[in-house]
């Protein structure tokens, strides 16, 4: 069982990774907008809509970033208690 000094130190990281996530996502939509922008005033509907790509590129970056913050604490938490068990099943084997 982890001690009050190390849950609050998983606390504290968690948090920090939350709040660089929500920095980035918001970077992502403000940039994304302004793209939007001079793609709107260079000629607009009508022509290649070029901001797609960049849209669809970085969206992956964010996505993955979303996946690492808020599922991938879950999934190695996981794999260590399983990791875990593995290895004390191997020691009282011997």
């Amino acid at each position: 069982m982890p001690s009050d000094e190390e849950l609050r130190e998983l606390a504290r990281k968690t948090a920090k990774e939350k709040a660089e996530f929500y920095t980035h996502f918001v970077i992502y939509l403000a940039v994304n907008l302004f793209l939007i922008a001079i793609w709107w005033a260079t000629g607009g509907p009508g022509t290649f809509p070029w901001f797609v790509f960049i849209t669809f590129g970085w969206g992956i970056g964010v996505a993955g970033h979303f996946i690492s913050v808020f599922r991938g604490q879950a999934y190695v938490v996981r794999m260590a208690e399983q990791e875990y068990r593995r290895l004390k099943g191997e020691e009282e084997r011997k």
